[in-house]
């Protein structure tokens, strides 16, 4: 009954957020020049219609492999450069898939955790941008705790193995300058909330936390280079659970070619200072991803396959893993960027 709850509000939520998206699209403001005409506007696009991605095949779905036009190239490389920005003016909703293993005492434990990851950037000035990201984790795992051979007559028994339910739910607040600041970086701060909404005393922390969150990233020709990091602390907690000290630190290199495929090498390394003495707070995945842009009918998506190594991790961590994501892409439009010769947008 609780899993049928869960999968019926993952339902309702994603469609709501399905639902608003183009709204949100819609409320774009263009830019205009010092006589109030409108500049940059894109070129007979009805409202709400995506923009055209290239490499159709008669199935009415693009991979990246005929040849394309130069306007169709360009569309293509902005929206896989923007998705490599965290922070930038695309709406995006990620379905992201993780499957880690060798957790527990009895390294056979393995968590498999769907992350809903909608992004929406929201003009509130001529200037700036307020980037909302929210992180809604699905989470079923199995013998994370599990400890075998225990005698019949041990306190730790019966043993719960499998938990299945909603995680704590992490958003973040991202005001970030709409142009590149000195020397070409892109930025963005503000808060982050993490929300107790785990349905399990295993799947979340039980306390509400706040820190601070920043991002700062590069873009040159096919590369995006940087990091975004945030600190959580604890600001109210529920009895009988633990304050979070908690550091969140990803690094990432990304390099976009021609074809619109995207290679990027990462870390999502956490830093529990809470850990008990002799424990490893940090934990630190090695993370390569492909991802490719097409587009299935009149819809850009983002397909995108990784593998993860756990360089670090505390005591009964994993020691590796999988991910595989699906992006749905919705442009905002605005005024375009300024295309290289390569056709890479700068």
């Amino acid at each position: 009954m609780k899993q049928t709850q869960i999968v019926l509000g993952v339902t309702v939520l994603t469609l709501g957020i399905l639902s608003v998206v183009p709204g949100v699209r819609a409320t774009e403001p263009p830019d205009v020049d010092t006589s109030g005409n409108v500049i940059g506007e894109p070129a007979a696009l009805d409202e709400g219609a995506a923009i055209s991605l290239p490499l159709k095949t008669t199935e009415n779905l693009s991979f990246g492999a005929v040849t394309e036009s130069s306007s169709e190239a360009a569309e293509a490389d902005k929206l896989a450069k923007q998705l490599a920005n965290p922070i930038s003016s695309l709406i995006s909703v990620p379905f992201q898939a993780n499957e880690d293993f060798a957790y527990g005492p009895s390294h056979n434990g393995y968590k498999f955790t769907l992350n809903i990851q909608p992004v929406i950037p929201i003009s509130i000035s001529r200037d700036w941008n307020l980037i909302l990201r929210t992180i809604f984790p699905i989470v079923s795992q199995h013998d994370l705790f599990y400890v075998e051979n225990l005698p019949k007559n041990s306190p730790l028994q019966p043993q719960n193995r499998s938990q299945d339910g909603l995680s704590d739910t992490t958003q973040s607040f991202f005001f970030s300058p709409k142009k590149p600041g000195p020397f070409g970086l892109i930025w963005g701060l503000g808060p982050v909330f993490l929300y107790p909404t785990g349905t399990h005393p295993f799947l979340g922390t039980g306390t509400l936390s706040i820190g601070p969150t920043v991002v700062v990233l590069k873009q040159m020709g096919g590369w995006t280079v940087g990091a975004l990091m945030n600190q959580l602390w604890s600001v109210a907690i529920e009895e009988h659970r633990s304050s979070v000290s908690q550091m969140f630190l990803q690094p990432f290199a990304a390099y976009t070619t021609q074809t619109h495929t995207t290679f990027t090498l990462s870390t999502e390394s956490t830093a529990n200072w809470n850990n008990t003495p002799g424990d490893a707070k940090w934990t630190v995945p090695l993370i390569f991803q492909i991802s490719q842009i097409l587009k299935i009918g009149k819809q850009p998506i983002s397909l995108q396959i990784g593998g993860k190594y756990y360089a670090d991790s505390p005591r009964y961590g994993p020691d590796w893993g999988a991910r595989f994501a699906l992006t749905l892409l919705y442009p905002t439009g605005g005024r375009p960027e300024p295309i290289e010769r390569t056709g890479f947008v700068k």
